[in-house]
């Protein structure tokens, strides 16, 4: 097996250039304590921003700049941590700068309650009467949106302290599934014991050998199994804390308040989970699919992961990675590639696994410098779509902070994946227009396939979960093993049809999603990934008109709420059009699946 390299070992072209941020921690330490100093400034605007509109422009201008140069103090370093977290120094940078944020947190509490105070009458007249004050427009209209879902000072004080205890449940469920459990061994492919962890589950569950994928799944879910009353209990206690809060705030539903941060209407939620169950006919044919082409009598859920095309092996150096990925983004424009290109040949992206490097890949940066990427690249086609998806995420970034304030430099998580996918897409559609291999061919149309059920169909799934355990308790039911066991095997048998088994284990699987302690979240992968096949539809079909309007909305950052970026750029998802667009791509997808694996 070969070693992981230290980070020294890496090519320097092969790493990010985090010197475009900080030159030397000497000159990140003078950042650190000029911003620590600096806090004292914003702490002098407490209790003044009702007495004018030079007060509220001053306060939100130096919390801006303050802001800013925490952004990059934050970011570089816990970067120089991801990069390799064996170096003492950089662990002691990223503590330091969690202290900091902390620290401005809690000096700008009194921004957000001193707006809402500041009545509607006179903000406008701030706002006609101090033109500097209007870019701000949104953020401030945005704030004033919930003063209805506001209480009193005392009260908010109150739910503030009881806010505290509301995220026991999340704590307590993250120490029990990060900390405390433990999952035993399980017999791999050569017959050796391996130790089963959460990380390694999925790789078990796309081993060839069935036998692995079936151990592995009745191992893991026999630890849930054994905390069953324990986690529903503590899922119980989250859910409980959310209705309360929103029957304290005055909305409808915990639902209704979790989709209020970003003006979303509850109906984008309905919608969802009723298209999606119309279609459900599609992912059981999928299913059924999968069962011929693995020639097995009986499917189970742990054959859901196996791959479709085993023997499929390609190559993909990063370098050539890169080529097949501006190949795929081209519809963009050349704008796109070249900015891809600057950030190929720019020291954004952190390519190779070493020693001590944070797994994964993720996108991240600072408005002040430029995005930067960490990718862990292995040499397969895998890897080629992460390199386009994290792209998606940094180009994003690079269009919206080239043309926003940094007030508006961020973006919601409704619109977050859309870039992303939406780069996968083009990519995954190009190749197979471009490729006369049939095992490549069976290979993309399995892996889009799969993008399809894991983002969508099983994220609706979660989403409809959600809805229906905050319903119950709301209606005043518990919560109970044995009901959240109940709810999830009837959805598992709704969602995945007749020609599957549903194995008995599977009904505990709500019990090891950590996002269900954040409710109302799972949803916005479906609708992301909905938006991201409609808008690379457009792209593709319309040319230069939608690519324009793709490149407003990845202009625009937050500076509009995420529902009006998107129809902006031709998708609403106030509607079920781009929903049922989605489906109209994965049925296409089945019949070549079919034309591919069964002739």
């Amino acid at each position: 097996m070969k070693n992981i390299p230290l980070r020294n070992e890496i090519d320097n072209k092969y790493k990010w250039n985090l010197e475009d941020i900080y030159s030397s921690i000497d000159e990140f330490e003078k950042a650190f304590n000029e911003t620590l100093n600096s806090l004292d400034i914003l702490e002098s605007f407490k209790g003044t921003l009702k007495n004018s509109s030079e007060n509220l422009l001053n306060c939100l201008k130096e919390c801006d700049k303050i802001g800013l140069l925490l952004d990059k103090i934050y970011v570089y370093a816990n970067m120089k941590f991801h990069e390799d977290s064996t170096v003492s120094e950089s662990q002691s940078l990223s503590n330091k700068a969690e202290t900091l944020l902390t620290e401005y947190l809690f000096v700008t509490a009194f921004i957000t309650p001193e707006i809402i105070e500041i009545p509607e009458e006179t903000l406008k007249e701030f706002l006609e009467e101090n033109q500097a004050l209007r870019v701000y427009t949104h953020y401030l209209e945005n704030i004033q949106r919930e003063k209805k879902h506001i209480l009193s000072e005392k009260e908010e004080k109150i739910l503030s302290k009881f806010s505290q205890i509301s995220r026991s449940p999340q704590n307590i469920f993250t120490m029990l599934n990060e900390a405390d459990m433990t999952f035993g061994d399980v017999e791999n492919e050569n017959g050796e014991k391996v130790q089963l962890t959460k990380g390694r589950y999925v790789s078990f569950l796309e081993s060839k050998n069935r036998n692995v994928r079936e151990n592995a799944f009745n191992t893991l879910y026999e630890a849930y199994l054994a905390h069953k009353n324990t986690i529903a209990s503590t899922y119980y206690g989250n859910v409980q804390a959310d209705v309360t809060t929103s029957e304290i705030r005055g909305y409808n539903s915990s639902l209704e308040m979790a989709l209020s941060d970003d003006n979303i209407p509850v109906s984008v939620y309905d919608n969802l989970i009723e298209t999606v169950r119309n279609h459900l006919p599609l992912l059981h044919r999928y299913v059924s699919l999968r069962k011929k082409i693995l020639g097995v009598e009986n499917l189970h859920m742990y054959d859901l992961y196996v791959p479709l095309t085993p023997n499929f092996d390609m190559k993909v150096s990063y370098e050539e990675a890169k080529e097949i990925v501006k190949e795929g983004l081209k519809p963009l424009g050349e704008d796109y590639i070249e900015n891809l290109e600057k950030g190929f040949n720019s020291g954004w992206i952190d390519v190779y696994e070493n020693k001590g490097k944070r797994g994964g890949a993720y996108s991240w940066g600072t408005y002040a410098v430029h995005p930067y990427v960490l990718l862990n690249h292995q040499d397969n086609i895998n890897s080629t779509f992460t390199l386009a998806h994290e792209m998606g995420h940094a180009l994003h970034s690079y269009y919206t902070w080239e043309k926003q304030p940094y007030i508006y430099s961020g973006h919601k998580i409704f619109v977050a994946e859309v870039a992303s996918t939406c780069n996968e897409v083009l990519l995954i559609k190009h190749l197979l227009n471009k490729t006369d291999d049939i095992e490549f061919k069976k290979y993309l149309v399995n892996y889009f396939l799969e993008q399809f059920r894991g983002t969508f169909f099983r994220q609706t799934m979660f989403a409809e979960f959600e809805k229906i355990a905050h319903e119950m308790v709301k209606n005043g039911e518990p919560l109970t093993a044995e009901n959240l066991s109940s709810i999830y095997h009837k959805l598992n048998e709704d969602y995945f049809g007749n020609d599957i088994i549903i194995d008995e284990k599977i009904d505990i699987e709500w019990a090891r999603i950590p996002h269900f302690y954040n409710s109302f979240y799972v949803y916005q992968y479906a609708t992301g990934y909905s938006s991201a096949i409609a808008l690379a539809n457009k792209i593709l079909t319309e040319g230069e008109s939608a690519v324009e309007k793709y490149k407003d909305f990845l202009r625009k950052g937050n500076s509009e709420y995420s529902i009006d970026l998107l129809k902006g750029a031709g998708v609403d998802m106030t509607t079920k059009e781009p929903l049922e667009s989605a489906m109209t791509v994965f049925e296409e997808l089945l019949d070549e699946m079919e034309k591919l694996f069964l002739k």
